[in-house]
């Protein structure tokens, strides 16, 4: 849920930002220290641009493996996450250990989730591909069995089961690529909570940096040392898009060509140009 504020400053003016949940972690076991690296390498140079300062950020560990099975759970608290866009759910186990998980939409306090393959299929259980029902909205989807949820874990996303077949299960990906997936693999039923993150509006460049931005220069205002769209009368170096090491840049694929294909059945849609 978004909220605006009143244009009582010109900071407060286009600020929209949601609705406040619960800042400080309610379970201090389930935290870790988080270093800062602002963008360096082990060698103290700079590999990503535009990083550095921030607010102080404590870890929140999450259970992506979601390996607990027949044993239910309460949620006990929905929370925010400073570490990612989504939010945060707190289990209670009914055995006494509790853990966070990526929450769901739709999640609230007071319910009760579990890992196990059988019925009801409701919003937060976790179960294995090969036990869910063909359609369902699923997200926090292993890649390999038991390595714990690598896709489909942001604000707002969900993935849909399509097929199965030999083992495997058909999946469609929020990018719009249909891949082949283990179906020994766990998901999570439902979409990724927090849909209204792309809605934020910070309103002043303080809270970006709060956050642990530092500013971008645009190429085209550089000089030519400095940039390959530097330099020029007007602005007319725009026109090819470049980085400013000079690799060609908006519409090339940057997919490494390492990876296989083995297992995409229909690739991701492309981006149609107005």
């Amino acid at each position: 849920m978004m909220k605006k504020r009143k244009p009582t400053t010109p900071s407060q003016r286009k600020l929209v930002l949601p609705k406040s949940l619960k800042k400080r972690p309610r379970q201090k076991q389930l935290t870790a220290s988080k270093n800062r690296i602002s963008g360096r390498n082990h060698q103290g140079r700079i590999t990503c641009r535009h990083r550095g300062g921030g607010h102080k950020r404590l870890y929140r560990i999450v259970d992506f493996k979601r390996d607990k099975e027949e044993v239910p759970a309460k949620v006990a608290s929905i929370e925010y996450d400073p570490n990612r866009s989504a939010h945060i759910a707190l289990l209670h186990y009914l055995d006494g250990e509790k853990r966070y998980i990526i929450a769901p939409k739709g999640l609230e306090e007071g319910a009760f989730v579990s890992t196990t393959d059988k019925p009801p299929f409701k919003v937060g259980t976790c179960m294995r591909i090969k036990a869910m029902p063909l359609g369902s909205v699923i997200h926090n989807i292993e890649l390999q069995p038991g390595k714990g949820a690598k896709l489909v874990r942001s604000a707002g996303l969900s993935a849909q089961l399509l097929a199965r077949s030999g083992g495997y299960a058909t999946v469609k990906m929020p990018s719009g690529e249909v891949r082949l997936i283990h179906e020994n693999c766990r998901a999570t039923f439902g979409a990724v909570s927090n849909a209204s993150h792309s809605l934020r509006v910070d309103g002043k460049a303080g809270r970006t940096r709060w956050r642990g931005f530092r500013p971008t220069v645009r190429g085209t205002v550089m000089n030519p040392v400095d940039h390959p769209h530097g330099g020029g009368e007007g602005k007319s170096k725009g026109n090819i898009p470049q980085t400013p090491w000079g690799k060609f840049t908006k519409g090339q694929k940057t997919r490494s060509k390492s990876k296989t294909n083995k297992w995409i059945v229909k690739k991701r849609k492309k981006k149609h140009r107005k």
